[in-house]
Parts: C-alpha cells; sequence; structure tokens
C-alpha cells in the first residue's frame, strides 16, 4: 500500500471540491461572517463598557445592545446556513467518491482483486469513505475560515496597537498550525493502524459470517470468538491511544489560549501605563483576542481527529490508482468468432507456475473438453481466454487474432463464462437473468432457463420469476444457483461458452438435461468445458488432460 504525506492527501481530497466550488465559497463566506459575529457580541460589551465609564467610543450603549442582538441571531442563522452548505457539500463529494471507486474496481475487477481481503475492502468502500465527511464537512472551509477570520481580527486587534496585533497573530498562529501539526505527528501512524485493524477485524467477521456453519458442527466458535476479541481489544487499544493524544491536544490547546489572553491582558496593561493606548485599547483587544479562537480551536482539535481521516483517505486513494493488471482496449475493429487458440501459453501466479507452455485448439461450432486434477490450471486457462489476466508467454488468438488485439467490449460479446460458483444479487430471479442481457424479453428469459433445466423450479415457486433471491443467493441450493448461471450463459448468446464445472452440483439426470441442451447448442456456439467427470466429457469432440501445467 502506497503511503502518501498528508498534505498530498489533502491536496487530492480537495482538488475533488472544483464542482462544488460555488458552495464551498458561500460555506467559507458565511463562516467568517458568522465567526465575526460571535466575536463581536462579545467585544460589542467592551464598548458599552467604556460608554458606562463615560469614555467616547462613537458608539453609544443602545447601539451596542441592538448590534448584539442583530449580531446574535445573524450568528445562528449563518451557522445553520453554513453547516448546510458543508454537509452538502460532503455528502455530494461522497456519493462522488463511491461512483469513483466503483469504477475502479470495475478496472480492477476480476485479476486485481482475486484473493484480496474482502472485509478490508468492504471496510474501505463503506466506513473509509464515510469517514471523509469529516474532511469535507469540518476540515477545508474551517480552515478558510480561520485563516480570512485571524487576518481580520489581527487587523482588528492591531489598530490599536501594532504590539498586540502581532502577539494575536503568534496566538493564532501557535493554537490553529503549531499545535495541530505537533499533535499530528506525535500521532505518528496511529490512524492508519487503526483504519488497517479496523478493516483486518471487518474482513475476520465476514470471514466467520461465511463459516459459521462449519464453526458450529466442529465446536470451532468458541476459539473464533476468542480470536475476535483479541482483534477487538487490539483496535480499541489503537483508539485508546488516539483519544488520550485528542485530549491531550484539548489541554494543550486551551493552556495556550489561556497564556495567550494574559500575555496580552499584561502587554495591553503596560502599553496603557506607557500612554501608548487609551483604557479602550486594553479592554477591547483583550475581549477581541478572548472571544476570537473558535476558528483556530477548530483546527487545533483537527490535529488528532485528521490522522484517522488522513489513513482513510490513503486508503481510498490507493484504489483510485491502482493499475489494472489487465487494461481495457478500445479503438480496434470488432471481430467475429470463428475458432480460438491458445499457444504455448506459460502463466505464473508470483512464482508459481501454473500453465507452461500449453496449446489448445478450439475449433468453431465444437465442444472441447478439458481435464485435469485440482489445482492444474484448467480454470486459469479460461480466465486466460477471458483476458481477466494476462499471457506471460505465448499468445490466445480469437479469429486469429492475438487477444492483446480485441476490444475488450467486443471479447465480452464472443465469450460466456460460467464459474464454478454463481453469484446472485438479492434481487428477482428475472433481474438476476437480465444481467446477461439487459433488454431480454420474458419469453427469451424462459428458453434460457428451459435450456439449462431450471424453468420448472422456477415455476414452482410462489412467484414465479419474480421470487426474491437472498442475500448472496443463500435461499437457493447449489445446484439451482449452478443452473442459473448456466441460464445467464445461455440468454447472453455468445458464440463461445467457457464453462467451469458447470455440472458439479447437479444429479446425473439434471446434468442429462443440460448435457444435451449443449449438444443441440453445437451449430451455432462451441462450447470449452472445464469438468471432473467423466460423464460431462462424453459430448466433447475433442478432450485435453492438464497435467502439470501441460496438456495432452
Amino acid at each position: 500500500m502506497k503511503k502518501r504525506s498528508n498534505l498530498n492527501i489533502m491536496f487530492r481530497l480537495s482538488a475533488l471540491v472544483k464542482p462544488l466550488a460555488g458552495f464551498m465559497a458561500l460555506a467559507i463566506a458565511m463562516g467568517i461572517i458568522g465567526n465575526l459575529c460571535a466575536a463581536f457580541i462579545t467585544i460589542l460589551g467592551g464598548y458599552a463598557i467604556l460608554d458606562a465609564l463615560n469614555i467616547s467610543t462613537g458608539i453609544s450603549m443602545l447601539t451596542t445592545f441592538i448590534l448584539a442582538g442583530v449580531f446574535a441571531l445573524l450568528r445562528g442563522v449563518l451557522r445553520y446556513a453554513e453547516q448546510a452548505s458543508n454537509h452538502y457539500i460532503a455528502f455530494k463529494l461522497l456519493a462522488l467518491i463511491r461512483d469513483k471507486v466503483f469504477i475502479a474496481l470495475r478496472r480492477l475487477c476480476p485479476a486485481k482483486l482475486e484473493g484480496k481481503d474482502k472485509g478490508n475492502l468492504i471496510s474501505i468502500i463503506t466506513s473509509d469513505i464515510e469517514l471523509l465527511e469529516v474532511f469535507y464537512a469540518h476540515t477545508i472551509s474551517p480552515i478558510a475560515i480561520a485563516v480570512i477570520f485571524c487576518i481580520i481580527m489581527v487587523v482588528f486587534i492591531g489598530s490599536y496597537s501594532v504590539i498586540l496585533g502581532m502577539l494575536a497573530l503568534a496566538a493564532y498562529i501557535t493554537v490553529g498550525v503549531i499545535v495541530p501539526v505537533a499533535v499530528s505527528k506525535s500521532s505518528g501512524s496511529d490512524g492508519e493502524k487503526f483504519r488497517k485493524k479496523s478493516g483486518e477485524l471487518s474482513a475476520f467477521v465476514l470471514d466467520s459470517l461465511y463459516g459459521i456453519s462449519e464453526l458450529i458442527q466442529f465446536g470451532g466458535g468458541k476459539n473464533r470468538a476468542q480470536k475476535m476479541n483479541e482483534k477487538t481489544e487490539e483496535l480499541l487499544a489503537t483508539e485508546k491511544r488516539m483519544k488520550q493524544k485528542t485530549g491531550t491536544s484539548t489541554a494543550v490547546t486551551n493552556t495556550v489560549i489561556f497564556a495567550f489572553d494574559i500575555m496580552l491582558l499584561v502587554a495591553a496593561a503596560l502599553l496603557y501605563q506607557k500612554d501608548m493606548v487609551g483604557l479602550d485599547g486594553v479592554i477591547i483587544p483583550v475581549l477581541a483576542l478572548m472571544s476570537s479562537f473558535g476558528p483556530v480551536v477548530s483546527l487545533a482539535n483537527l490535529g488528532s481527529t485528521l490522522q484517522n481521516t488522513f489513513a482513510a483517505g490513503n486508503r481510498v486513494l490507493n484504489i483510485l490508482d491502482e493499475s489494472p493488471v489487465v487494461e481495457e482496449i478500445t479503438g480496434k475493429k470488432d471481430i467475429d468468432f470463428n475458432g480460438a487458440k491458445a499457444e504455448n501459453v506459460t502463466f505464473a501466479y508470483g512464482d508459481e507456475v501454473i500453465l507452461d507452455n500449453v496449446s489448445v485448439d478450439i475449433k468453431e461450432n465444437t465442444v472441447v473438453g478439458i481435464t485435469g486434477k485440482s489445482g492444474s490450471g484448467k480454470s486459469t486457462l479460461l480466465k486466460l481466454l477471458m483476458r481477466f489476466w494476462q499471457v506471460q508467454k505465448g499468445d490466445i488468438k480469437i479469429s486469429d487474432a492475438s487477444i492483446e488485439d480485441i476490444n475488450t467490449s467486443n471479447l465480452r460479446d464472443i465469450e460466456s463464462y460460467v464459474t464454478q460458483d454463481t453469484h446472485l444479487f438479492h434481487d428477482s430471479i428475472k433481474n438476476n437473468l437480465r444481467i446477461a442481457k439487459l433488454d431480454a424479453t420474458d419469453e427469451e428469459i424462459v428458453n434460457a432457463c428451459k435450456k439449462a433445466s431450471v424453468h420448472d423450479f422456477i415455476m414452482s415457486l410462489a412467484n414465479g420469476y419474480d421470487t426474491m433471491v437472498g442475500e448472496l443467493g443463500d435461499t437457493l441450493s447449489g445446484g439451482e444457483k449452478q443452473r442459473i448461471g448456466l441460464a445467464r450463459a445461455f440468454l447472453h448468446n455468445a458464440p463461445l461458452m467457457l464453462l467451469d464445472e458447470p455440472t458439479s452440483n447437479l444429479d446425473s439426470l439434471n446434468e442429462a438435461v443440460i448435457l444435451k441442451s449443449l449438444n443441440e447448442e453445437r451449430e451455432n456456439k462451441t462450447v470449452v468445458l472445464v469438468s471432473h467427470r467423466e460423464s460431462t466429457m462424453k459430448i466433447a469432440d475433442t478432450v485435453y488432460c492438464v497435467e502439470n501445467g501441460r496438456t495432452s
């Protein structure tokens, strides 16, 4: 995982605000005016005191009370409007980021994400993205508000004395910059560790839920629960350290504010003794400083909070920046299918060679069978035909054209791929089938299901094709899901069908029906059939055996 500097992450995330720059400018303007209203309510109290002491300031006591009431009302309205604008920006941008992340995942799938920690990935696209709300709603505009507000207050206090103005500037820089930067550095990589441990816990919980039946069957629940508790305790320990540093930051910030308030009071008093300022030059600057730390305190509080947010942002940016193993191909001339070949193909996952100089000839309108032991590379060969991975040596050709020179969309139209484990979405059976062809008619769907020997089963359900499939397809058996996967392939109606153990979960009767359908399709279909079953291989015109990464 690439580690970026916090500054780099901030710039990258801030760049996404561009489409909503107008709303951001409005939020900043309202924040500045609102904070000035809040500060000047207290300052007006100083003017009222001076008027009571018969010291002329040009503002009467009645005027100060009227202005204070107006400022109080404005403060409430502007604060609400500022927060509403910031959160509108934040949630719009979170939607934009989610869209970008899912586009990135589409680019990366399936090769780059095979074997990836799915629980950790879920943590990134849910809680990590959600955490960015802190950055967009409570970081960008507060920084701009604090900078502009402090400049205005320094000028205002400096109008009484340059010395007091410089002291106020030192106070704002210390509280708003030095303290949060120091706290951020002291936090080190705690935020990154917290996000990583959170992702690991999510992965562990997800894995436990998938395997709950096995845990119950073999009595492994207690041991699993203990490990979950250990991971939770590690996460809590990291969070505790972060909370302690947040508390320390708050204590340091309040101490620094108190110290600068005292310093300004002493400095103003000394200037008054030397007749360098009047009594108004003591009261107004002191009240102005005391009432103006709100925006910079918000920055100080970000010191520890942003560690977690930046860690989340770094993980999200890693997904957005990740390069796919296989780039999408466009701009080539579309081709029609008239056969395929794997020529001296070699492929390895890391250092483990899976296929070594493999050649397979797939003639048009034939059924090609591929057998071999588990792990011999049969499924990998189908993934290479789909171009989920890139061949490292040799070549794969479709219609005598290298697969590297075929538009990805064209390749997907040419091929149908049925995996060993069919995934069903939490939707109706009909919509699950329509994934293969979005504009499919009901008649086409029914015909595809009949070929896959699943139509009668679907019609036996209370709601037929409108029956909702449970989450992860758990309301259906393995065989039922597998037949729906085959129905998708028939519905897609591609000339080349790649079937990975398509009958592994079926009884002999359903297997016979499906093999009959495949046999009848050979006039306009080419089928590559991976299977361990001898009965499945009976319809194959040619059978290749893959052993130790080689074909025979």
